[in-house]
């Protein structure tokens, strides 16, 4: 109910369509850590015995050296330099925090160890990646192999554009086209040979038949090892990797842990203090391992089964830019059906020991090298110890169910039963010494084999990928997935109970709500879609609660308890997608989860849900344990992998002819792999030699948004009845004088002023009014817009189709407080009256104002 009217100056106003709101929870929850039997000691397969338990918790004393682990390398032919190292070893204080560089940035300790992520002094220093290679080509063409800019610019829109091979070579056949450009080939043939045999890529594809049944089948690869090496090298990410991890904090007391970037997570803590026992200086490299069978047409059940790669020394924010190459295509698994084994339990054991034993081919050589290291430089030259070890791996349900050998409808992290699903009873996690213990018998007797795997809950599986790998808990290492947990999981679920409860009135309140720049008008309700997109169920998250308050439910029932469940669950869901955590956000995602849990029951008494054992919403239970280790669930979302299936599988795909198509599509993929290298490539040369990255900074949050108007107004001359009749401004004349008034004089009372402004003469009838108000969040670098406000009155359209006005509501800040309005229009006073309607002794008078209509609170 709207109570009075008055004219608000639209930039000092700040309107929003959306209060920023602080993270819910009050205290932080006590810095609680998996202990020694979390971890399960890790099984040491090269001849050192048991590893050391991986504690998260311990203390910050720096590892006595040892020396007794040799560092290995990969090849013979590293260059020895006499030059000193560079200077890149830091203080690392054992207690205190080191103060932040930048407003809004954490309090920082380092480390203690001071050699930990130093490059090795032996080695010396390469030329950079990107120096050496433009030495090589001297002071002339940087286009190399082509000839000028032209013949490359032609060359990259011919491959990077969807053209296809025919039609760039009937382009090229047109007589007078190639002499004109001066391209340096007549066809694609020539052009794909050029990249192929002069370009510099990344690496090669392998290819090796796998006999299963009877029936071969081919696996396309590449080699784990050259692919971290790539992904450590590219000289894109030089200045951005990071080599050692830290703690962060809020304060300088140390009191409130803060969680981003995975190196600031306890695994990488613990794995650096257990390798730098046994040999001071070393380099952890966590392996960010992604799998997901996808389909490649929408007949004929066409699949792949693609394997991604990355490391966890790239910032997330690299990670999320598929532009910069962050993750790299590691394989295809062969995506068959096993058609020819009939039994389906047989079938079902064969796929999984398939998987794994790709899986095991690829990843086989960190079994040793995350030891002992292997010698790696990065894209400037340096040289580091490097370990790669198995940190993560992102996968959907059934993909987390294959990975850890478990079965259906249970949960891939921990013990709990399968009638314990729905409670918010924590369980401990499988525990991996006695999975490995069973996993060792697959070469001895069957019975005894299958007993073992019984006894620890697991799918018999002939050694999974992960049995020998070190510091590598894969029960431990299981993330949680943003998409198919919470936005494809629990929010679909109550979606569906709420079209079980009210479907009618839930979609007549969907099409009732106004229009909004940030959220999804569904004009026909949500309860009738089906095959729901992740992007549309985070659509369904921004306006479902709004939806059922109040709603009427069943019989004489309150709907508070229904209101209260929705809103603890989405709740949690907001909080989860946080690119950064405190200690208190964790605490308010753990009671969200439990206000859930009180409130739950709801949906069982309404008689739309008859149990809560889902393994999704269990999955609940394990995310603010994997944010503490690993750093925000936001770098490990599969919504990323998603992305990774349509550039790296399905436009592969669709660039062969249909016949051995994994040979066409890894062909295709080293061709554009190499066109991306030489444009970054030309890109450095052009700017100067400057890294294309700059140094890794903490993100500042910019929560104000600034208003926008366009400079010259939608329309002009519009008078105060057209105000009255079109936009509903229907005390216009009044709030403006009231306006006036208290500029001119803001000492009066309320009376005063009143009197004062009943006696105001306006000496105009007509103002410029603005359509649209677009509000900016104002980066460092970039403006962004954020929103837009509407404001227009009904109109007709070319066609003559009658479109109806759309006055947004707003929140307008207040001194403190956010007050709710309707805006009714945003106008442009005429500079010409300024003089007289304004004194000159006050400071100069905002001229863009906006005339809104105050709700009342309920």
């Amino acid at each position: 109910m709207t109570t009075r009217a008055t004219c608000r100056a639209i930039y000092d106003s700040c309107l929003d369509h959306s209060a920023a709101r602080d993270p819910p929870g009050e205290s932080g929850p006590e810095d609680s850590v998996p202990n020694g039997s979390e971890f399960n000691g890790q099984f040491d397969q090269h001849g050192d015995g048991e590893l050391d338990h991986m504690n998260v918790d311990t203390d910050d004393r720096a590892p006595a050296p040892d020396t007794s682990v040799p560092l290995q390398t990969e090849t013979p032919n590293h260059p020895q330099q006499s030059r000193d190292r560079p200077q890149q070893s830091r203080d690392r204080p054992q207690q205190s925090c080191d103060r932040p560089q930048q407003d809004g940035a954490p309090f920082v300790k380092r480390f203690p160890s001071e050699v930990a992520g130093t490059p090795i002094s032996e080695m010396g220093q390469n030329t950079p990646g990107y120096q050496a290679l433009r030495d090589d080509l001297g002071p002339g063409n940087i286009w190399y192999p082509f000839q000028s800019q032209c013949d490359w610019d032609f060359a990259r829109w011919a491959k990077n554009r969807g053209s296809s091979s025919t039609a760039v070579t009937e382009l090229l056949a047109i007589n007078g086209v190639v002499e004109k450009l001066e391209l340096s080939y007549h066809n694609m043939k020539e052009l794909n040979r050029i990249i192929d045999e002069e370009m510099p890529g990344r690496l090669k594809f392998k290819c090796e038949k796998i006999c299963i049944g009877g029936e071969s089948y081919d696996f396309h690869f590449r080699e784990v090892i050259p692919c971290i090496r790539a992904l450590f090298g590219d000289p894109r990410y030089s200045g951005q990797l990071v080599f050692a991890p830290e703690r962060h904090y809020r304060d300088a007391g140390c009191t409130t842990q803060v969680f981003g970037e995975m190196y600031t997570g306890k695994w990488w803590w613990s794995v650096q203090q257990s390798l730098e026992l046994r040999k001071p200086g070393a380099t952890v490299l966590p392996l960010i391992i992604s799998s997901d069978k996808t389909q490649l047409t929408h007949f004929r059940s066409k699949s792949a089964y693609p394997v991604y790669l990355s490391i966890g020394n790239i910032p997330k924010d690299i990670h999320s830019k598929l532009t910069q190459q962050a993750q790299m295509l590691m394989g295809y698994i062969p995506a068959t059906q096993l058609k020819q084994i009939t039994n389906q339990a047989a079938r079902r054991r064969a796929l999984g020991n398939l998987f794994h034993s790709c899986m095991r081919k690829l990843l086989n050589p960190i079994e040793s090298y995350g030891v002992t290291g292997i010698a790696m430089a990065t894209g400037d030259g340096i040289w580091y110890r490097c370990h790669p070890i198995l940190a993560t791996f992102i996968g959907d349900y059934p993909e987390q169910l294959l990975i850890t050998c478990t079965y259906n409808r249970k949960c891939p992290k921990c013990t709990v039963p399968q009638g314990e699903l729905g409670t918010d009873t924590r369980f401990p996690l499988r525990n991996f010494g006695a999975a490995v213990g069973a996993f060792s018998l697959s070469d001895g007797n069957p019975t005894t084999f299958q007993a073992r795997c019984h006894d620890a809950g697991l799918k018999p599986t002939y050694h999974p990928f992960w049995e020998r790998l070190p510091y590598a808990n894969i029960f431990l290492l299981i993330m949680p997935d943003i998409l198919h947990q919470l936005h494809q999981g629990v929010l679909k679920h109550l979606v569906r109970w709420l079209a079980a409860l009210r479907s009618g009135e839930i979609d007549t309140r969907c099409s009732r709500l106004p229009p909004n720049h940030n959220a999804r008008y569904f004009h026909k309700g949500i309860t009738w879609l089906s095959k729901l997109t992740g992007k549309e169920h985070k659509d369904i998250a921004r306006i479902i609660l709004g939806v059922v308050v109040d709603l009427s439910l069943p019989g004489v029932q309150s709907s508070a308890r229904l209101t209260r469940a929705m809103r603890a669950l989405l709740d949690f869901i907001y909080l989860s997608q946080y690119p950064v955590h405190t200690t208190q956000t964790l605490n308010a995602m753990d009671n969200a989860l439990c206000r859930f849990h009180e409130n739950k029951d709801v949906f069982i008494e309404l008689g739309v849900q008859k149990h809560f054992n889902l393994p999704k919403l269990h999955s609940l239970l394990h995310y603010t344990r994997s944010i503490t280790l690993f750093g925000t669930a936001d770098n490990y979302n599969t919504e990323n992998s998603e992305r990774l299936h349509i550039d790296l599988t399905k436009n592969a795909y669709r660039a062969t002819n249909f016949k051995d198509k994994y040979k066409q599509m890894t062909t295709w993929l080293e061709r554009q792999e190499a066109m991306h290298q030489h444009a970054a490539f030309i890109e450095w040369c052009n700017c100067g030699h400057l890294a294309l990255s700059t140094p890794l900074t903490y993100p500042r949050p910019n929560l104000m948004l600034h208003p926008f108007l366009t400079i010259h107004p939608s329309k002009k001359g519009i008078t105060f009845g057209a105000l009255f009749n079109r936009y509903g401004a229907v005390d216009f004349q009044d709030a403006l004088a009231d306006f006036i008034v208290q500029h001119n004089y803001p000492e009066l009372s309320a009376s005063v002023a009143q009197r004062r402004a009943n006696n105001t003469s306006i000496p105009f009838r007509k103002v410029s009014v603005f359509h649209r108000v677009k509000f900016t969040n104002r980066g460092d670098t970039v403006q962004k817009t954020v929103d837009v406000l509407h404001i227009r009155p009904e109109a007709c359209n070319h066609h003559g189709d009658t479109i109806p006005g759309r006055f947004d509501t707003v929140l307008v800040k207040d001194g403190n407080r956010f007050r709710v309005a309707q805006i009714r229009v945003v106008f442009q006073l005429p500079r010409s009256v300024l003089s007289s309607i304004f004194l000159s002794s006050r400071p100069a008078p905002p001229t863009d104002l906006a005339y809104v209509e105050w709700f009342s609170p309920l």
